[in-house]
């Protein structure tokens, strides 16, 4: 994933290109890292980052926090922020939680920034960018301020305490094209499917996947933005089935993963090597229908990371800085059965890292 450019030395162009090789071969090499930290807790381990101790907040009382939320607009992220305020209860150091929800709005989430700063009740901010150049003016106003933890999605700035993520985009990318090729053989059709422009965390996964297609001769009969929605999902696979053969289907998100494998059953095609995610409704068919595929993830527990390391910048302690990297496992055909859970919402992550917390399963949609 893309972090600050300045904190790893990068031109602000390649922040604008998403595709940098550098960065690249760095998420290539932490996908194969041992992280540190205690084991069966990956919320908390961290790959390979420098340890910055804290000195903490000197307030009277508890802590004010501000989540600055991209928005709670798709599955992913409505799992995510049931972590977050899940994860809360674990913290006595944090008394107030004000949450603020962009509904996928750059403009709207630069004014909720500003309302906050403006309002003056902020300890510490926590954001979670929209998209990357749209908000980093935004976030460095706000270190200003205060302490500020961005996760999940980078801005262009250093000058946040951390940037809490897993491995990344590029991470994603690799897993999922490197199972293609591995499967099949060169000169395969390929279809890609995108959710939407602009986001980082995307971007860079497209365009690692896209050289790795690419780089082993695989035909890429399109790249198509799906927007998330299950019936232009469908729509857009039923088109490409009519112009020919797919071999593979590579998604950089996999909400609708389950509405592009019933375009081919539908049309009465073989399912196609798939690159889905972690979400139930996928594995659990991924599962009842043989299929090879692959889930890499992008895991939710890093909504978890993101309250602890602002109670660490509250309470004082070792962070690590300038990126908290989180283990990023893909689901492959070995470990499924581990991850399919009935029980379940079929849109829950199963990466979620929360089977222990008190409240799972019920503040999760589960039973």
């Amino acid at each position: 994933m893309a972090t600050g450019a300045l904190a790893l030395g990068l031109s602000p162009a390649w922040a604008q290109n998403f595709n940098d090789p550098e960065e690249f071969a760095k998420q290539q090499e932490q996908l194969q890292a041992t992280a540190e930290g205690p084991e069966g807790q990956p919320w908390v381990e961290n790959i390979g980052g420098d340890m910055v101790e804290m000195p903490g907040l000197d307030l009277a009382s508890g802590a004010t926090v501000c989540f600055s939320n991209a928005g709670v607009n798709n599955p992913w992220r409505v799992v995510g922020f049931t972590n977050m305020t899940e994860e809360l209860k674990n913290h006595s150091s944090i008394e107030n939680f004000i949450h603020v929800d962009a509904e996928g709005s750059d403009d709207k989430q630069i004014a909720d920034i500003d309302d906050l700063l403006a309002g003056g009740d902020c300890d510490v901010m926590i954001v979670s960018p929209n998209t990357t150049a749209a908000l980093t003016p935004a976030v460095e106003r706000a270190c200003e301020a205060m302490p500020v933890i961005v996760f999940d999605r980078g801005v262009n700035t250093d000058c946040p305490e951390t940037f809490v993520h897993p491995v990344g985009g590029y991470g994603f990318g690799i897993q999922g094209a490197e199972f293609i090729v591995d499967q099949l053989d060169e000169g395969s059709n390929v279809l890609m499917l995108r959710i939407l422009p602009g986001v980082d965390v995307l971007e860079t996964r497209y365009s690692a996947g896209r050289r790795i297609l690419d780089e082993a001769g695989m035909n890429v009969v399109g790249a198509e933005f799906t927007d998330g929605d299950n019936a232009k999902t469908k729509s857009i696979v039923e088109d490409y089935l009519m112009r020919g053969t797919i071999d593979a289907v590579w998604m950089d998100a996999g909400a609708t993963a389950v509405a592009a494998i019933e375009a081919f059953e539908d049309s009465g095609y073989d399912i196609p090597v798939f690159v889905g995610e972690d979400q139930q409704d996928f594995l659990r068919k991924w599962q009842d229908e043989g299929m090879t595929a692959i889930a890499p993830t992008y895991p939710a527990y890093q909504w978890r990371t993101a309250i602890i390391a602002a109670s660490r910048v509250i309470e004082g302690g070792e962070l690590p800085a300038p990126e908290w990297v989180l283990p990023q496992p893909a689901i492959t055909q070995d470990t499924l059965a581990d991850y399919v859970n009935p029980a379940m919402p079929p849109l829950h992550y199963a990466m979620c890292g929360c089977e222990e917390m008190e409240g799972y399963p019920e503040a999760w949609g589960g039973n």
